[in-house]
């Protein structure tokens, strides 16, 4: 492992929170380092950990609701880590840091941890590097792991391939919106809270959300809906307690086993999948792939035999 990353480990399992923040900014990063940093982590030290994603569309509350789930957490003595995934600044690439500032009343917090990742560009709401930044946090400790996702609407998904429990942040109105969220939000939310509960609209929401819930298949785990208040820290308890129930479902049914390896086969096929396409990246470029683009452009070659020449070309080591 490189120096640097070794020292900011050791530092981290020490409790040193500056050596925590570089070291997620290695596994952000990406390359040998992120790997190497993540295969000295203890194996088992994220079954500790109970992670829940936060998801939503834009506007839903979910950092306001987020930074009163952290204060509720911390009154019962629970350490707390927020995994805020920001959109990406369109000139730096880095995080734009908006979730963040809405919690800066547990900055000073020695049990409470957040940080901002950037999205760089991925789709579904979360940051690549995600799944690896969870395990980072579990091994420094933190019982408690909470990812608020981006808000990128109906599409935002992937947040179910990274948390053990994943809440669903709507609001009264939603309804209008059903059909369509239907294929998505509906089916990965474990338990949905219904934000700014005190707006009109809200019994029709919840009889909406609950008629199609019902319907939409879940054999051992109807998921609940709670109605929150987020500003106010209404409903906050509740939505707690759901979660909970949730864990204690996943560990008496058995499910739990089988759910975290399904996350760990989601991770490692993203793994894969952007190794190849770093080598995609390498056979094309260079003289030999220019010459394939004028066999294509000259009709002496169509696409599609020129792309398999290509991966085959790279897999035997070709130039």
């Amino acid at each position: 492992m490189n120096a640097t990353a070794s020292t900011l480990l050791g530092a981290t399992r020490e409790g040193d929170r500056g050596a925590l923040a570089r070291l997620l900014s290695v596994v952000e990063a990406g390359g040998d380092d992120a790997r190497d940093a993540v295969a000295s982590l203890p194996v088992t030290v994220a079954e500790h950990a109970w992670t829940v994603g936060i998801t939503g569309a834009p506007g839903a509350g979910k950092s306001t609701l987020t930074d009163h789930v952290v204060a509720h957490l911390r009154a019962d003595g629970e350490r707390v880590a927020v995994l805020a995934i920001d959109p990406s600044s369109p000139f730096t690439g880095g995080a734009i840091l908006g979730d963040r500032v809405r919690m800066q009343r547990h900055a000073t917090d020695p049990d409470v941890f957040i940080r901002s990742m950037a999205t760089r560009g991925h789709l579904g709401g979360l940051a690549r590097a995600t799944p690896q930044a969870v395990r980072v946090l579990a091994s420094a400790g933190y019982a408690w792991i909470l990812v608020e996702t981006v808000g990128v609407g109906q599409v935002e998904i992937d947040v179910a391939g990274a948390a053990d429990t994943t809440v669903v942040v709507l609001n009264p109105g939603w309804g209008d919106g059903v059909p369509a969220a239907r294929a998505g939000l509906l089916e990965i939310g474990d338990v949905f809270a219904v934000n700014k509960a005190d707006r009109a609209g809200l019994d029709a929401t919840v009889r909406d959300l609950r008629a199609m819930l019902e319907l939409s298949g879940h054999p051992a785990w109807l998921p609940p809906i709670v109605e929150t208040v987020a500003i106010e820290d209404r409903g906050v308890d509740d939505l707690l307690d759901a979660v909970r129930q949730h864990h204690e479902h996943l560990v008496a049914s058995e499910e739990l086993g089988p759910r975290r390896e399904q996350r760990i086969a989601d991770e490692l096929r993203a793994l894969v999948l952007e190794r190849l396409s770093e080598r995609a990246d390498d056979f094309c470029s260079g003289p030999r792939f220019a010459t394939v683009v004028r066999q294509v452009a000259d009709g002496a070659s169509d696409p599609y035999t020129a792309a398999t020449l290509l991966s085959e070309g790279a897999d035997r080591g070709e130039p």
